[in-house]
């Protein structure tokens, strides 16, 4: 997505003064500009116009370079001042969760922060076991020496927009946040539900960082092989390819950015968000499979198609999904909610190894279970029949775990009365 997973509606002029104000407090060497693109999967041809590959027009598409420097030293989340954590605490991410939810209703950021997870995931290589040098999602992308990769331009300020959440829930990994972030910008966009898990783990330093490449860089001669070289090294495979393609139903492309699109057209001219730009579709803040129909069709001159867009329909593997995709939404959302999920994970440590739903209830308190050598003073462990007594005795006379015994209160007044009459006696004699 170009500028299809780009700030979207309140693309930068939103986020200029924000992103100056917050560049002061945890970039000092960094300035900002208005011009600087959010999220772009954009695709090139040509190594002067785009330096990321067409593929990822559609996910990693990246933008003209930023007008922001960076400085010497690291960058981004590595500057701030925030408690390091191995693990993030599934209650503090479900309160992210809501806080990035109303940050979506007031800066239209659902493109950037869908591109901001997928490139911190997509650098992904299935060929090499060792983590962290596999890449993948861990957190690497809030560092400078990655930020500054072609296909990364702009960026800066999706991980801008995020600090504040950061800073509030330090117990959040980057890598957590990010995939949180995207997930739920596709979520609040209208997509589908994602079976999403977290327990990310980060890198701790910017040596850490996968080296330049990983996003493809020059567009390539056959966009159908270019897709296949890069996802195929990810381990996704065609279906996969073209259900996140969908995607690029989110947001535009700006010339001046990636030269694709064009400056304006009726879908833009007015927002949200700063104007301008051309979109996949008409309705580009909202995830559906128009994408597919659009591309389909290719009737309005308004709305854009890249070379890795047309050659969904063109290439056979590719073109029996894309034509069941523009059919049918709901065997789109499905597919594409597995292949969102899939990216999200790929690479990634997590603590616990299997990690954690977030919408997974928390487990209620259950009373204890009976365990009999717990009454036992002995040493030695009961026998399981031994147990099986107790257990029967116990619970004969209305006893449980977690329930005492009722009083017999029959025998509460016969053992009073006995002990009055002996008091009674002693006394007379």
């Amino acid at each position: 997505m170009t500028d299809s997973l780009t700030i979207g509606a309140a693309d930068h002029v939103l986020l200029s003064a924000a992103a100056t104000a917050t560049a002061t407090r945890f970039l000092p060497s960094v300035t900002t500009s208005a011009s600087a693109t959010p999220l772009s999967y954009r695709f090139s041809l040509s190594l002067s116009s785009v330096r990321s590959s067409p593929l990822l027009s559609r996910l990693f598409l990246p933008q003209k370079s930023s007008p922001g420097r960076f400085s010497s030293r690291r960058i981004g989340y590595s500057t701030v001042p925030s408690p390091k954590c191995s693990a993030s605490e599934p209650e503090q991410l479900r309160s992210a969760r809501e806080d990035i939810k109303e940050l979506l209703k007031t800066k239209y950021s659902h493109p950037i922060l869908v591109r901001l997870g997928w490139h911190d995931a997509g650098t992904y290589n299935r060929n090499i076991e060792e983590w962290p040098q596999r890449g993948g999602a861990n957190g690497s992308l809030r560092f400078e020496v990655e930020l500054k990769h072609g296909a990364n331009a702009g960026l800066v300020n999706a991980l801008k927009l995020l600090q504040p959440i950061k800073e509030k829930y330090s117990n959040v990994t980057y890598a957590d946040l990010f995939q949180l972030a995207s997930a739920t910008a596709i979520e609040e966009a209208g997509g589908p539900k994602l079976p999403m898990k977290y327990g990310r783990v980060d890198v701790s330093g910017p040596e850490q960082c996968p080296e330049e490449g990983r996003l493809p860089d020059a567009g390539p001669p056959s966009p159908a092989a270019h897709l296949r070289d890069v996802f195929y090294r990810m381990g996704l495979n065609d279906k996969e390819i073209v259900a996140l393609s969908g995607a690029h139903t989110l947001g535009r492309s700006r010339p001046d950015r990636s030269g694709w699109g064009k400056p304006e057209t009726k879908y833009t001219k007015d927002g949200p968000g700063a104007p301008g730009g051309q979109s996949w579709t008409v309705q580009w803040l909202k995830f559906d499979n128009s994408y597919f129909k659009d591309i389909k069709e290719r009737r309005d001159e308004d709305l854009l198609v890249l070379p890795t867009d047309a050659v969904l329909f063109e290439d056979p593997s590719f073109k029996l999904y894309a034509e069941k995709y523009a059919e049918d939404q709901d065997a789109f959302f499905k597919d594409y909610a597995e292949a969102h999920a899939k990216l999200s994970n790929l690479g990634a440590k997590f603590d616990p190894p299997e990690g954690f739903s977030l919408d997974d209830s928390p487990p209620k308190d259950q009373p204890e279970k009976f365990v009999a050598a717990k009454y036992s003073t002995g040493k030695r462990e009961l026998s399981e029949a031994m147990k099986q007594k107790i257990r029967a005795e116990y619970q004969a006379v209305g006893g449980s775990p977690d329930k005492p015994l009722q009083s017999n209160y029959f025998l509460n007044i016969m053992i009073v009365i006995a002990v009055l009459a002996y008091v009674t006696s002693l006394v007379m004699n």
